[in-house]
Formats: C-alpha cells, sequence, structure tokens
C-alpha cells in the first residue's frame, strides 16, 4: 500500500532534515580536523539530503501549499535539530529554548488555520 501523499513528505522531510543538520552542525564535535574536510564531507552528505527534500516537496506540492511546505520544514527542523543539539552535541537546551520553539509551532499553526 503506497504511502500517502498527505504523509510520504513528512517522513522524506524528517529524514532530509536529519541528513541536513549533520551536514550543517555534525562537523561542531570535531573542530580540531581542517575546515576544508568538513566542508567536503558537509557537502556530500548535503547532496544526499536533497535527494529526499525535493521529493518531498514535489510530492506534498500535490496536497499542501508551498507556504505550507515550507512550515512543516521549518518545524521539523526546530524539532531535529532539538534532539541533535542534546544527544549529538551535548548541549543542553534551556526554558527559553523550549518557549521559542512553542511559539515559533504556534506561528506555524497559523499557516495551517488550526
Amino acid at each position: 500500500m503506497p504511502i500517502s501523499p498527505y504523509v510520504l513528505p513528512i517522513v522524506l522531510l524528517i529524514a532530509s532534515n536529519v541528513f541536513m543538520t549533520f551536514a550543517w552542525y555534525g562537523h561542531l564535535r570535531y573542530a580540531t580536523s581542517p575546515l576544508w574536510i568538513a566542508v567536503i564531507v558537509s557537502w556530500s552528505i548535503a547532496f544526499f539530503e536533497y535527494w529526499l527534500a525535493v521529493p518531498a516537496n514535489r510530492i506534498g506540492h500535490t496536497v499542501y501549499s508551498a507556504a505550507q511546505l515550507k512550515t512543516m520544514q521549518e518545524v521539523i527542523t526546530l524539532a531535529v535539530f532539538a534532539g541533535f543539539s542534546v544527544l549529538w552535541l551535548k548541549e543542553p537546551l534551556g526554558w527559553n529554548h523550549a518557549a521559542g520553539f512553542a511559539l515559533i509551532a504556534c506561528g506555524a499553526a497559523l499557516i495551517f488555520k488550526w
């Protein structure tokens, strides 16, 4: 049974954001390695991220507006980054982070007219 066009873009965007978060921030854990290596590795990871993000948006645009897709992507990015920050970078999130993310989520809800 194929995955619904309402669900598949969300799944692809989550996977895409995991890749992109590692591409953008994963190297921070290896700050002593040369910058040129970080750039090449990050670019290589981002290449695979595009193989998820582009289909997510193409499929998603059949049932969501572009603004809704972008909003989903931003909320997913924050959720993935929060987990990444704590689990990979070992940086704690405080109440101010939670409050800021909650405000962004409220803004996202307006895009979907909830």
